[in-house]
């Protein structure tokens, strides 16, 4: 799991657990024990899951602030995978409040139990109302609990798509029948960009790799594609199912991310003036950016530099959504003069702009400046696997073949099929 954003606080444990042990009503804002209880995700130790257990068992779920913390205490623990807390967590399942039940259930699944008295437990929400039935669905998925089949099939027809999607997906698992799951890959295309993250993950679980060309097409953040493709990638090549021949093209057009290349779900009625299609960027349904981006490609490709320029200055250079797409769209406009602010970008060790990275690498290979060339290399030293594969294509776009020899070595599987490979 990738923890680079659970160290934002700059809490040690020891203060972090001595505010888990302060009674809320004697701190001077309420808020300081959420932040600690989320803070002890960095300290996997005895100490920390004791302060996390404490917090759920000095909790009163009658009050709101109490309740809060609560729910995140018990979210730590499941981070932290803390099979000693199993019974405290256990507890929390029946809990009045949804979200602590939610959270509980999201725990379990972390953790992983087999113990089939917990996961009965679990099952039983099924026949709860007003439950939030998707992570009780995918919980008893991955723990393979074959007993809550015919619970878990009748939320194969509500209308609630994630959860419709989970159910559908979950049932072709246990029953071996798949013959339901074209209902699944249906939901990349939904309104509901839930139901499309959702069903991406439903697909993931279900290891279908037949989808793997229409998610990389879903109008959603490239992160959620690419998770699913490198997902897929470690489960079915070692096991003969897939190539990386066969999947190498849908993942390095996700990684170029050009809107051309995604199946958009929005459209304008009319064409819209150029300050609503770059608002448009901030939207956290990736759809409707997409369908900006294309519009700012298509409409705008003579006004938008400045303007992407100008919302940059304003507040995309602190928005990591429009970030990326700023850094993307300088790219596809190959507009030189965005050369240094793009290798700034590039080596931005920020986390929450570390998709803008590998979307500064592949502008900087549109822009077509060799100065980039070493800056690129730079980041093939880099953990993370999708900015090293964008360097890689980005060195390709500028000429390059160092980069790859460099990369023939790499700890990464997929790096190094990158680097032998013809494409």
């Amino acid at each position: 799991m990738d923890k680079r954003f659970f160290s934002i606080f700059g809490l040690t444990e020891e203060q972090a657990i001595a505010i888990i042990d302060t009674p809320l009503e004697q701190l001077e804002d309420s808020s300081d024990k959420y932040i600690a209880v989320s803070h002890l995700i960095n300290f996997p130790t005895e100490q920390s899951i004791a302060a996390l257990v404490r917090a759920i068992e000095t909790s009163n779920p009658a009050e709101l602030d109490h309740r809060i913390v609560r729910r995140k205490a018990v979210e730590s623990l499941g981070r932290l995978q803390a099979e000693s807390a199993l019974p405290v967590i256990r507890q929390c399942l029946h809990d009045d409040d949804i979200y602590t039940v939610e959270n509980t259930v999201w725990a379990i699944g972390e953790i992983g139990t087999k113990d089939p008295e917990i996961l009965e437990e679990v099952a039983q929400l099924l026949d709860k109302p007003d439950q939030i039935y998707r992570v009780i669905i995918h919980t008893l998925a991955h723990a393979n609990y074959q007993p809550s089949l015919e619970r878990v099939r009748k939320f194969t027809q509500v209308e609630d798509e994630p959860t419709r999607s989970a159910a559908i997906a979950t049932v072709c698992r246990f029953t071996g029948d798949y013959s339901q799951i074209n209902e699944v890959t249906a939901l990349l295309q939904s309104s509901n960009v839930n139901a499309r993250r959702g069903c991406i993950q439903d697909l993931i679980d279900s290891r279908y790799y037949k989808a793997i060309p229409e998610i990389a097409r879903c109008p959603v953040s490239l992160v959620f594609r690419l998770r699913a493709l490198r997902m897929l990638l470690d489960a079915g090549v070692p096991s003969g199912e897939i190539t990386f021949a066969e999947v190498q093209p849908h993942l390095e057009q996700v990684l170029y991310d050009h809107p051309n290349n995604i199946d958009l779900v929005h459209e304008y009625d009319v064409t819209p003036v150029l300050n609503f299609v770059i608002e448009e960027l901030y939207q956290t349904d990736f759809g409707r950016c997409y369908l900006a981006t294309k519009t700012l490609l298509d409409i705008y490709p003579q006004e938008a530099p400045a303007a992407l320029l100008t919302t940059y200055a304003d507040k995309a250079y602190n928005d990591y959504g429009a970030h990326y797409h700023v850094m993307k769209l300088l790219g596809w406009l190959k507009y030189a003069p965005a050369y240094d602010l793009l290798v700034e970008n590039l080596h931005n060790r920020e986390p929450q702009f570390q998709k803008s990275r590998a979307a500064c690498a592949i502008a900087l290979g549109e822009l077509g400046n060799s100065q980039a060339i070493p800056e690129l290399k730079i980041c093939l030293n880099s953990p993370i696997w999708d900015l090293k594969y964008a360097c890689l294509l980005a060195l390709d776009r500028l000429g390059d073949s160092s980069g790859r020899e460099i990369s023939t070595q790499d700890a990464d599987w997929l790096i190094r099929a990158k680097a032998q490979s013809n494409k």
